[in-house]
């Protein structure tokens, strides 16, 4: 039997192994989460809306000028709110399609792709 004075942890190889992981591991979080980041921010804006009185969105364009402002003040250049959501006005209340993906580049010719699909009911204010 091997007594407690052979148990040392673990090898160097084992702990090349395991922060060769983490590395991976941090690497990918730190190229996906940005665009969560951007998703949850678009999200906010649009649900923000019907506390907008003074803004006065009464129309589909303006609530794209909202959306727009919005991503402006937040930084979010690289999406395009025309290309990524669909409004249309039913009896006061907007129906907002938000739908898009993001690729990034992982290793060589391997992409992680992330998509983002939300419907929204929003009351005009």
């Amino acid at each position: 039997m091997n007594g407690s004075g052979s148990q040392k942890g673990v090898s160097l190889l084992g702990g090349l192994v395991i922060l060769a992981i983490l590395g991976f591991v941090a690497s990918t979080a730190f190229k996906v989460l940005p665009h969560y980041f951007d998703y949850w921010t678009v999200k906010k804006i649009i649900e923000s809306v019907p506390a907008e009185k003074a803004k006065r969105i009464d129309s589909v364009a303006a609530f794209y000028d909202h959306v727009s402002a919005g991503m402006q003040v937040n930084n979010i250049r690289d999406l395009d709110p025309g290309k990524i959501l669909t409004v249309t006005l039913d009896d006061d209340v907007f129906a907002a399609h938000l739908q898009y993906e993001q690729r990034e580049p992982l290793i060589g010719n391997v992409d992680l792709v992330v998509k983002f699909d939300h419907e929204f009911s929003v009351r005009k204010p």
